[in-house]
């Protein structure tokens, strides 16, 4: 049956089966990421790399031998890969979410909250942008902050200056 003409109930059983499948996805990543992250898996890792070499010459170093570990590793990082990348996107987005309440509970600007949405050239752009605001900082030795607006008024600013200035320049040269 298509999905655009299920009835509600079959609806309300498919979408309570993806949360389920989801949700063991969820925690199975979680404890598989944790367990692999740390010390005792790299100590079997290595153990199973050194039995592995050991046998190499009881198995005389033929190619099945070689492709027992050619193949188990292939498998293992193939399926890390879904796993891993699972639990560092929901990190992210955890991390994301974080940063969020916390600059909508300050007073800093918010107009940064969705900048993961850009595209790498727009990233690009704030990056060099920050890191102007950055320099600036350094150079008046102060702990001051810089934002978009502060940036935005003093451009103005320089602006309206330069305007006064060609003002200046015109009414002389009519003068004369």
């Amino acid at each position: 049956m298509n999905q655009n003409h299920q009835t509600p109930a079959a609806t309300a059983e498919n979408n309570t089966r993806k949360n389920k499948l989801s949700q063991f996805f969820n925690r199975f990543s979680t404890v598989i990421t944790k367990a692999t992250g740390g010390v005792y898996a790299f100590i079997v890792a290595i153990a199973i790399v050194i039995i592995w070499a050991v046998t190499g010459p009881f198995f005389k170093f033929s190619d099945t031998w070689q492709l027992v570990i050619n193949t188990g590793t292939t498998i293992v990082t193939f399926l890390m890969v879904f796993v891993i990348q699972h639990s560092q996107n929901k990190d992210t987005i955890a991390l994301q979410l974080k940063l969020n309440e916390l600059i909508a509970a300050s007073q800093a600007s918010n107009k940064l909250i969705s900048i993961e949405e850009l595209t790498d050239e727009e990233l690009e752009v704030m990056q060099k942008f920050y890191a102007h605001l950055s320099s600036i900082t350094k150079k008046e030795k102060e702990n001051q902050m810089h934002s978009l607006e502060e940036e935005k008024e003093l451009l103005e600013k320089e602006q309206d200056n330069i305007q006064e200035n060609i003002d200046e320049v015109k009414k002389t040269l009519q003068n004369k």
